[in-house]
């Protein structure tokens, strides 16, 4: 259901199938959805204090610093695969390994690089170090 021109604004109302098919988490921009809605549609005559304000984005700031530092961590620990032997099982049950030559960031995913396999860091099973061959 949507609904328009109040304020020059317009805002469409999500479904029960729509919040349900979403992640259990909220994320950072779900946060601030939640803020805006609560700051738009506030009592006039009782606006939200001052402190409760603060409290609230102090509490957004938090959770998207966790976020960003969470996103670095993870970058770092693929990083770190560079030159390490690394397993992991195709779709099909296949389980592959090779050297990891190169990290990919797709969308604030990571991706193992191993020979022609962009491998996602989350389905890795297993870490080891290369094997060095003498020639």
């Amino acid at each position: 259901m949507a609904i328009s021109n109040i304020s020059g604004y317009s805002s469409t109302e999500k479904s029960a199938a729509q919040v349900a098919n979403k992640s259990s988490e909220l994320g950072k921009n779900d946060f601030l959805e939640l803020l805006v809605t609560q700051l738009r549609y506030q009592d006039p005559m009782s606006p939200m204090d001052d402190t409760q304000f603060i409290s609230q984005m102090a509490t957004f700031s938090s959770l998207e610093q966790m976020q960003n530092m969470n996103m670095a961590m993870t970058a770092t620990q693929a990083t770190s695969m560079i030159g390490k032997k690394v397993t992991w099982t195709e779709a099909g049950g296949q389980s592959l390994s090779g050297n990891v030559s190169s990290v990919l960031i797709e969308k604030g995913t990571p991706y193992l690089v191993v020979g022609d396999y962009s491998v996602e860091l989350a389905k890795v099973s297993r870490v080891e170090e290369a094997v060095k061959t003498t020639g």
